[in-house]
């Protein structure tokens, strides 16, 4: 099945590059485009891709509030952030504001292709050249979500997978770096996210950094 893609980026230039490449993949088609966050709403109202695919800084609104306003109106779409700025602090906003996934505009086509696939089968995505940047930034604001006081240790191989997570690969990579099915690094991270008492892969990590896990 062909996963159905809406490119949301002020350039014109930029959503061209962007699309010609993806026109390389089989695998996604691009059935709309927009100049900001208020053209976001209006094409996941008329068209209802399955991943969004979002600049940051965009004039009228930008991608955080185009996120925030999409998710108030109940519109689950997917939306990878794909910007030039490594900025934690953004980086922290659009995940907070429900983006799933997170890459810098210069990802090869292949880690594009394999993060809109990894986000439209519920995954969250951060390019691992991002992450050191982006747990610098969970640092400085851990404790801002519910999570359970006291949670359940973590066995080795649930610690060794939260590890590869926050380093920013999906499950897939994992389970090829450990050589397990993808069906058992979704479980592992399940238990990781229960045991915690978080609701995404991000918080997990969040967690795991204040108990000093990883």
């Amino acid at each position: 099945m062909t996963i159905k893609i809406a490119l949301i980026d002020d350039q014109t230039l930029v959503r061209s590059g962007i699309q010609s490449l993806l026109a390389l993949s089989d695998k996604v088609d691009v059935v709309a485009q927009g100049e900001d966050g208020t053209r976001a709403i209006e094409i996941a109202e008329k068209y209802n891709p399955d991943v969004f695919l979002m600049d940051l800084r965009m004039p009228k609104m930008n991608g955080i509030d185009a996120i925030k306003s999409l998710r108030a109106k109940q519109v689950a779409i997917p939306v990878i952030i794909l910007t030039t700025f490594d900025d934690h602090q953004l980086v922290l906003e659009g995940l907070q504001a429900g983006a799933q996934g997170y890459l810098l505009k210069d990802v090869s086509l292949e880690n594009l292709i394999s993060a809109i696939e990894a986000v439209h089968m519920g995954e969250t995505i951060v390019q691992p050249a991002i992450t050191d940047t982006l747990l610098k930034g969970l640092k400085a604001q851990k404790g801002e979500f519910d999570s359970l006081p006291e949670p359940q240790p973590l066995t080795p191989k649930e610690t060794e997978v939260l590890r590869l997570v926050a380093s920013g690969y999906s499950n897939k990579e994992i389970s090829d770096a450990l050589c397990k099915s993808e069906g058992t690094i979704k479980n592992h991270v399940s238990n990781v996210l229960s045991k915690f008492g978080v609701r995404d892969r991000t918080r997990a990590v969040l967690r795991a950094l204040e108990l000093g896990v990883i």
